[in-house]
Parts: structure tokens; sequence; C-alpha cells
């Protein structure tokens, strides 16, 4: 049976490329000269430091404007708030959400189920799984879900015929 997935991915080869840029551009701005900004890419979360509250904001902004320009949803990024020190350094945890989460993959099975069309919606781990006879329903599926709003970017992947 036709069937496709519904993800929730960020695309890793992308933000390791816009932090790429970022960095270059930390590198030959003015205002961070001697201001001791980094940019550090862990596993699920991109990390940013700087002297103080203003150097931090004006980091998120460049590394925000670098991963919007690559095409890397800005939806799939949480923002934590600054923590700073006593001494006035700061630090910024930009959190990359990878996967559905299962309340959001409740309101696509129930977006799908909505079309009143002839398709399987099922969540399987972090994604939803939509089965079908009819290739057409399942890209008409695909059609309904790219005209609704929803906290997280979609990704439509394993297209089978």
């Amino acid at each position: 049976m036709p069937s496709f997935d519904v993800v929730s991915e960020v695309d890793i080869m992308e933000v390791k490329n816009a932090l790429d840029q970022a960095q270059k551009e930390l590198a030959n701005r003015f205002d961070f000269r001697d201001a001791k900004a980094e940019i550090v890419l862990e596993k699920e979360s991109i990390k940013l430091s700087a002297v103080d509250q203003f150097k931090i904001n004006a980091l998120e902004e460049i590394v925000l404007g670098k991963l919007a320009r690559r095409n890397v949803s800005l939806k799939n990024i949480e923002r934590k708030d600054a923590d700073i020190s006593p001494l006035g350094h700061a630090r910024k945890e930009l959190k990359l959400k990878q996967g559905l989460e299962t309340d959001i993959a409740k309101t696509i099975v129930q977006a799908i189920r909505d079309t009143k069309l002839k398709v399987q919606a099922q969540i399987q781990d972090r994604q939803v799984r939509v089965t079908g006879k009819n290739r057409d329903d399942l890209q008409t599926v695909i059609a309904a879900l790219r005209g609704k709003e929803f906290p997280v970017a979609l990704n439509y992947t394993n297209f089978r015929a």
C-alpha cells in the first residue's frame, strides 16, 4: 500500500553550514573584536556565549539570520533565556527540535482525519505514518497539511507508491 511519513527534522548539515557562516561573520565584525564570543554546536543544541547581554543578543540574531538563510525553519528552534553571571558574562542555548512530540502528532492525525479521505494515520515513535490505497489521496493529504499551520515545520519522507 502506498504510504509516506510526516516528520519534523532539522538538517544538521545545513545547521553546521549556517554556524560556519556565522563564525566567519563573527571574526569579521568590528563590534565583536576581542569580545570572546563563541558558537558551539552540540548534539541537539547550539550554545552561545559572549561577554554581556547585548553581545549575546547580537550573536543570537546573527545565528538565527544565517539559519533562516540556509532554509532551516526557525519553528524547530527553541530559544531559552540567557544565563547571565554576576560578572556579566552571558550564555544562551538554542535547542533544535527533532521529531514530533505526542501532542503535535495527535493534532496532525486529527487534521488528516478531518480531510475525510480514505487514509489511515498512525503515530510511530516520533513521526506519523500515513497509508492509503490511492496515491492521489496521499498527495491531497500532503497538500492539506501544507495548508495548515503547525507549531513545528513538517517534512514528508518515504513516499512509497
